[in-house]
């Protein structure tokens, strides 16, 4: 992977909200953007490794990754089994000179493709586990309020992740109090249903540093109860709409009628040539 290369169309990236490669005349960036993805995620551990992938055109020659930061971009080449992407291991012990977004493009014979949507690594770890909790119970009946507060010792930002989730929850009602020496976040969910069942974390990071995460908080399961369920199978009483209905043995009785009418056709057809051979020779006999 040749760190260093660059081409003069690609000597910068600007990535404030969305990656911005400088073009190289009419053909900069015609090709459809192609799509960045983190491998095991974008929340990675500190000091584990992480794989980016530049997924993008059958045709593609050469990929390049970006960061914000303004490093120069690594390049890497296609699959050998599969030209349609690239994968650049260019984290081997994540820290938080690795955070940040990403973005990578690609480029064939006709020029460069638009850059990907930003993707943004963060790393966890780097500060003690915040505390989750909810209010007023972790078992709440369908359609009411719970709350999910995260608190910590230390003032920061609060992001709240649902295990399974597409990323951090958001909440536009999320409000920050410090009483009794704890930093909390609350965040309001509802009215709940059954889809906001699961496990939730939360996490803490510097107001200064969005993407650099503590240890996440110990897993809260979050119980719905009531709405809309599954239907379970009941005892049903004879003659009960529910019933098993008769057509239940009705293919047995169609085959035991079925065998049992080849066998009178055998006995007929038995029959009737007996019946037949002695007729034959009672012709015969006459003669």
């Amino acid at each position: 992977m040749g760190g260093g290369a660059q081409t003069p169309a690609l000597t910068a990236l600007l990535c404030l909200g969305l990656c911005r490669v400088p073009g190289d005349g009419a053909q900069a960036g015609t090709l459809p953007k192609p799509s960045i993805w983190a491998d095991p995620g974008p929340l990675v551990a500190i000091g584990s490794p992480v794989t980016l992938w530049c997924q993008g055109s059958l045709q593609a020659e050469v990929y390049h990754m970006y960061t914000e930061s303004g490093r120069h971009p690594w390049e890497a080449r296609p699959q050998q089994d599969s030209r349609h992407k690239a994968s650049f291991s260019v984290i081997t012990s994540m820290s938080s000179h690795d955070t940040g977004q990403y973005c990578c493009v690609y480029w064939t014979l006709l020029g460069h493709s638009q850059p990907s949507d930003p993707l943004t690594l963060v790393v966890t770890g780097m500060f003690p586990a915040p505390s989750l909790s909810a209010q007023p119970s972790p078992v709440v009946a369908s359609g009411e309020n719970v709350s999910l507060s995260c608190g910590s010792d230390e003032a920061g930002t609060a992001h709240l992740l649902k295990e399974g989730g597409a990323g951090p929850l958001h909440s536009l009602e999320a409000r920050y109090s410090h009483g009794a020496g704890l930093w909390q976040a609350t965040f309001l969910l509802g009215p709940v249903d059954s889809t906001q069942r699961g496990i939730y974390r939360c996490y803490r990071a510097d107001t200064n540093k969005p993407h650099v995460w503590s240890l996440p908080s110990d897993p809260l399961q979050l119980e719905v109860s009531g709405g809309p369920e599954p239907s379970s199978p009941s005892h049903p009483q004879p003659g009960s709409p529910t019933a098993p209905a008769p057509e239940d043995h009705s293919l047995e009785n169609l085959i035991r009628i079925g065998v049992a009418g080849l066998v009178l056709l055998g006995i007929g057809l038995l029959l009737a040539d007996a019946w037949y051979s002695h007729k034959r020779t009672r012709a015969a006999g006459q003669q």
